[in-house]
């Protein structure tokens, strides 16, 4: 279980990785991407840190300056996220 949760979270952070590196997103947009990066490695309890994570992007997800596929992006980390989260209340 936690193999799989350290591949899952090194693929979100992959994800946001690539949304942080592109300069087509506002930079507002890619430092609050950064800030839920940073809360999702952060040292709290594993369900803290991914509902602090999923907050922050979905704040990011209703911008209306970021790009769609951006957007898309998100969405998916979010329901990735979202998966982890159920697991980790069990």
């Amino acid at each position: 279980m936690q193999l799989v949760n350290n591949m899952e979270m090194d693929e979100i952070n992959r994800l946001l990785d690539e949304i942080n590196e592109d300069r087509t997103v506002p930079r507002n947009i890619r430092n609050l991407v950064q800030e839920a990066k940073n809360n999702l490695n952060g040292k709290q309890e594993l369900p803290v840190r991914i509902n602090s994570a999923i907050s922050i992007l979905d704040e990011v997800s209703n911008d209306s300056n970021i790009p769609i596929y951006s957007r898309t992006q998100i969405w998916n980390i979010v329901s990735m996220l979202e998966v982890m989260n159920e697991r980790a209340k069990v």
